[in-house]
């Protein structure tokens, strides 16, 4: 099928929504889900398709979120209540599954007895919330599949009938049906206008060896399928659409890197890294000395090196960085480390200047001749130490500097940075990665290390931005660490065995950590957190309210915890707690305690989770597991068995065994595997918006496209795109892939690009 321009179209897919279905239902669209153009609603996919004779599964139904389902009513009862001044009308809907309550209040409970009657199939729309242990709908919006085939109703049923029916992501202001009746609209006027208003992005040659439908067929076949047929070729299109777009993106930010010059940094022989080297007390393994050399073949080059360090928890990727600063500095250079946490940031510095020695102490009295200073920089550091620190950076004195947040800001100077790592890079956003790097005269090289990269991290580097680097071996003397899940709701025996383990653990000679997702009720907990300095470790909400809108109960806290624990079941063992609301100095004096020993126990929040190393902590119980991501648990769990003694790690949890949260714990008890699990990871909460700043989840700009499942297809994508701008860098041939293009890249993910 081919646009015939001859033909007017009353609209393009780039005019305004509200030129096609209205200025209301227009900002509905705008205000709510971020629909602005026609074209943004025509790429509003359906979520799913309910097919004929098909009942939604409601055993699987998201709590919290905003569903549309298929069903059939199987109840419906008026209660009565407050001595009969109230009515309350509750309908079960049943899939053959499971069951989902219907409830409304009031004079409504009358008005919806008369409709909703047992035996007749409905759409249902609402937020999924709990009362009771029961999974409930308050007061949906819904559309019976009714027999009159004149009303809308009897519509609905007929369609229902004669295709799938597709059920579109929508919100509490505008259901799936009302949706789906606004793309008909735009969908009806574009085809009458033989879809003159619709350009094609994919180049007529790439759709032509791809056997790919034309664009019109492929928007009729996602929207109005008629058989799965029809919607796998129309999927596969539009999945190629968004491949090749992006690919084209990213093809045009590579060329226009590759054209920066950066300041090559190749190592020198007998400098401070040879000196660190032969000072080691171990050997390296080989995935250590693989990765390094990799990174110093592009330290060497005048290109910006853009490398993501993979390695798993404790497979030595911090030892990786610092050889890599090690040798910026030797080249002349400094270099930084970012960290996202201030208690990280002082264990960085303890291991590095501890590792390097009289390394560390260039320029002072008994400093080593090829030694460098290593200075901190946090944002709680006291006037003089700050302005010692900044003076050291200005001047060059400091090679290596490591700080938080605080590094980025304006009154940091350095004098030639070369290098900058990011540690942890999820827990930064990109204009804070890149406030740091503006402060070097010419492009910096570019480190950014994680152990389970987050669903940004993974579809990056599928799609070729990142040049990756991985370490899949442990050190020797590592042991292997046992995870569980601890089922607290359904066999509440089990959380007394896992004390009971902590006891045994403690008793042998070693340490435990207790993880919790907040810190505790405190009134001055809000006044605390807006003072504290911009940009450090926040920890969870301090003044959680004791039950949470969908009537779970709130995270359990540190302090309740730790008070519990210490009169309880670990009554008579040492309990320390550690938090981000504690004065820095605290919190330095509970890790010194901890690491020598002195404490049995540690109660904390996720400040311990990337970095703190005590190798004599063996046991680990994290409570309200389900409560933290795949990648948080996996960090944390990284905290023990980093000693000869094997690692536990018991995930308390009162998730039931049918849910997702359930589901994801048990994926990470079984896994040690950081690939893996980012795998599970970004299956479960999407890309994020892979041109711009959302990490993950609701913002994802891939709609069709997983970067899981389809990674064959973004390599071709992405060959094809660097074909394509290889041959023609502007596009001048491609003016439809251009539009699409300034419509993708607005100012701020333009932005996002050139900061990389």
């Amino acid at each position: 099928m081919v646009c015939n321009s001859s033909v007017t179209a009353p609209y393009t897919t780039h005019s305004p929504l509200s030129d096609a279905v209205g200025g209301s239902t227009a900002k509905v669209l705008a205000d709510q889900l971020d629909l602005r153009t026609v074209g943004d609603l025509l790429y509003h996919f359906p979520r799913r398709y309910a097919e004929r004779g098909e009942l939604t599964r409601l055993a699987d139904l998201p709590l919290d979120e905003h569903v549309t389902v298929v069903a059939e009513i199987a109840d419906a009862r008026v209660h009565t209540f407050n001595h009969g001044r109230g009515r309350r009308l509750e309908v079960t809907v049943t899939d053959g599954s499971g069951k989902l309550q219907l409830v409304f209040f009031g004079s409504a409970a009358h008005h919806h007895r008369r409709e909703l009657l047992p035996g007749r199939r409905g759409m249902f729309a609402g937020k999924v919330s709990v009362f009771n242990r029961k999974m409930q709908l308050s007061h949906p919006a819904y559309q019976l599949l009714g027999e009159d085939e004149t009303d809308e109703a009897g519509q609905a049923a007929q369609a229902f009938a004669d295709r799938l029916l597709p059920l579109y992501p929508a919100c509490k202001q505008i259901e799936s049906w009302k949706i789906a009746k606004a793309v008909d609209t735009v969908l009806d006027v574009l085809e009458a206008a033989d879809w003159a208003g619709v350009g094609d992005p994919l180049p007529q040659a790439l759709r032509e060896r791809q056997e790919l439908l034309p664009l019109p067929q492929a928007l009729l076949g996602v929207h109005r399928p008629r058989t799965h047929q029809q919607l796998e070729a129309a999927r596969e299109r539009l999945k190629w659409d968004e491949a090749f777009v992006l690919q084209v993106a990213l093809a045009r930010r590579r060329r226009s890197t590759a054209l920066l010059r950066a300041t090559p940094r190749a190592p020198r022989e007998d400098g401070l890294l040879s000196d660190f080297d032969a000072r080691l007390p171990f050997t390296l393994t080989a995935g250590q000395r693989r990765v390094s050399e990799e990174i110093f073949r592009e330290l060497a080059t005048d290109h910006p090196m853009h490398r993501l360090l993979q390695g798993e928890v404790g497979s030595g990727k911090t030892l990786v960085a610092l050889r890599a600063m090690l040798a910026v500095v030797d080249a002349g250079g400094q270099a930084a480390l970012l960290a996202p946490t201030e208690v990280l940031a002082q264990q960085h510095h303890r291991s590095i200047t501890s590792m390097m020695g009289d390394l560390a102490e260039g320029g002072l009295l008994g400093g080593a001749d090829n030694g460098t200073k290593v200075a901190l920089l946090t944002g709680s550091m006291g006037v003089p130490a700050r302005r010692r620190a900044l003076l050291e950076l200005v001047s060059g004195e400091a090679g290596v500097v490591i700080g938080t947040h605080a590094l980025i800001e304006d009154a940091v100077r350095f004098q030639d940075l070369g290098l900058v790592v990011v540690d942890e890079q999820h827990r930064f956003g990109v204009e804070q990665r890149d406030a740091l790097r503006s402060k070097a005269a010419t492009p910096p090289h570019l480190l950014v290390m994680t152990a389970t990269p987050i669903p940004r991290t993974v579809a990056m580097t599928v799609f070729g931005d990142l040049e990756t680097s991985v370490l899949d071996e442990l050190p020797a003397g590592r042991s292997p660490i046992a995870s569980h899940v601890v089922p607290a709701a359904d066999k509440p025996h089990f959380l007394e065995r896992a004390w009971a383990r902590v006891r045994e653990e403690v008793t042998a000679g070693h340490q435990a950590y207790v993880v919790c997702p907040r810190i505790g009720d405190d009134p001055a907990a809000g006044a605390a957190r807006a003072s504290a300095p911009a940009g450090e470790e926040a920890d969870a909400d301090a003044g959680a309210p004791r039950e949470e809108a969908d009537g779970r109960r709130a995270p359990l806290a540190v302090l309740d915890v730790a008070a519990g624990l210490a009169e309880g079941p670990l009554a008579g063992l040492r309990v320390a707690v550690l938090h981000g609301r504690m004065a820095p100095d605290d919190k330095d004096d509970v890790m010194r305690r901890f690491a020598a020993g002195e404490v049995d126990v540690l109660v904390a929040t996720t400040v311990i989770e990337v970095g703190v190393n005590v190798p004599n902590a063996t046991a680990m119980v994290v409570m309200d597991a389900d409560r933290f991501g795949v990648s948080q648990l996996h960090q944390l769990r990284g905290r023990v068995g980093r000693g000869s003694a094997p690692g536990l790690c018991l995930l308390v949890s009162e998730a039931h065994e049918a849910s997702a949260a359930r589901a994801r714990l048990d994926a990470v008890a079984r896994t040690l595997d950081g690939f893996e699990l980012s795998r599970i990871d970004l299956e479960q909460r999407r890309e994020g918006d892979v041109l711009g700043q959302a990490q993950s989840g609701g913002r994802s700009s891939l709609r069709v496209l997983t970067v899981v499942e389809d990674e064959e297809l973004i390599a071709e994508a992405r060959t094809a795109a660097t074909d394509l701008i290889a041959r023609d860098p502007e596009l001048a041939g491609e003016p439809e892939l251009r539009l699409v293009l300034d419509a993708l890249l607005d100012a701020e993910r333009e932005s996002y690009l050139d900061k990389g």
